[in-house]
């Protein structure tokens, strides 16, 4: 081989090493650049939205259609903002997130399950009982596509996203506010009974029972199969396992703190709202305060957490258990709701 041909191999190979350190160098510039952004966005993403004045929203909601504030107006105009929220705060909707740094943060994933589990329940209140005058009086148009569109798969990324199939159930429920809020259009209708508030604060109730029930699992909780009790004649299809020891995954036990997190911050809006559609309910039954004081009991879950991480500590160990505290709250709240729908079943 001439002189010249090797000093063009050797500089071909120089060159050869040279572009694949450098290339190297760029792709992991390009990989430490994007964690570190990922970090940022994942610590804004993070941050809950703050309580909003449910008034302010409802009358933002009927200037745009020159709406009335009429009966139920606030609750609709509640909800619409709950599932917006969801696609409008901070990095969007995150628990369909298939990259980083949404595939990351569980926690806010977590809370936005508990917001929408509300938005749910609600939406189906809505449509089975407070739109309808009687047991066999027609479905509403737009609530009866608004309900299936809120309970999509919270989970699907694509064909069609999550996000897209709650928008529709949002323009639906605009729709049913802007029909509600319009004396030209009588076939939207909410009817404030005592009755229907009753629906929804029963599945209030089940719901923060659950969440308590989770919550308090955190450090292990001894229990026996209830499911029989109080009928002699009662009969179940398969045999209860008796006493057994739950106790909630080390790993699960923020999701569940952060679920029931999202599920009260929604509650104490919803309760806003019906304190000013329900008033005269509320009054005649002397139950104002008692829906007052669920709020209250609610409002405090919502208080900064200043420890970098959930706590697990024993419930009468030397630290904290964030789990024990929030299930607290929620045990407060619950019991206070069933001596609400006892005032509401009063005559």
């Amino acid at each position: 081989m001439s002189k010249l041909g090797q000093f063009v191999r050797e500089r071909r190979e120089d060159f050869s090493d040279y572009f694949g350190e450098f290339f190297s160098r760029v792709v992991l510039l390009a990989v430490l650049l994007y964690l570190v952004i990922s970090i940022i966005l994942g610590m804004w993403w993070s941050s809950e939205p703050d309580l909003f004045d449910v008034e302010n929203i409802t009358q933002a909601q009927l200037a745009e259609q020159n709406g009335r504030l009429v009966t139920g107006v606030t609750t609709t105009a509640v909800l619409i903002e709950l599932a917006e929220v969801l696609q409008e705060k901070p990095g969007g909707y995150i628990s369909n997130d298939i990259a980083p740094p949404g595939l990351w943060l569980d926690n806010i994933a977590h809370w936005e399950y508990g917001v929408l589990v509300q938005v749910r329940d609600l939406s189906r209140v809505f449509r089975k009982d407070i739109s309808r005058s009687q047991s066999q009086s027609s479905e509403d148009s737009s609530l009866k596509i608004a309900e299936p569109q809120f309970h999509f798969d919270h989970n699907s990324w694509a064909l069609p996203a999550s996000e897209t199939e709650y928008r529709r159930g949002i323009e639906a429920m605009q729709d049913y506010l802007n029909r509600l809020s319009d004396p030209q259009q009588p076939a939207a209708q909410f009817y404030a009974r005592a009755d229907n508030l009753r629906v929804w604060l029963s599945e209030v109730e089940n719901r923060l029972g659950g969440l308590s029930r989770r919550l308090s699992e955190s450090v292990g909780r001894p229990s026996l199969d209830l499911g029989l009790a109080g009928d002699r004649n009662a009969e179940q299809s398969t045999q209860g396992e008796g006493y057994q020891e739950r106790k909630t995954p080390w790993l699960e036990i923020d999701d569940v703190f952060y679920e029931a997190r999202g599920c009260a911050w929604a509650l104490v809006h919803i309760l806003r709202a019906i304190e000013i559609d329900f008033e005269k309910v509320l009054l005649d039954k002397n139950a104002l305060v008692s829906l007052r004081q669920i709020r209250l009991e609610l409002e405090a879950t919502q208080e900064t957490v200043l420890s970098p991480m959930i706590l697990n500590g024993g419930g009468f160990g030397m630290l904290a258990n964030h789990s024990l505290t929030m299930s607290s709250y929620l045990s407060r709240a619950s019991a206070a709701i069933i001596d609400l729908r006892s005032l509401l079943e009063q005559g």
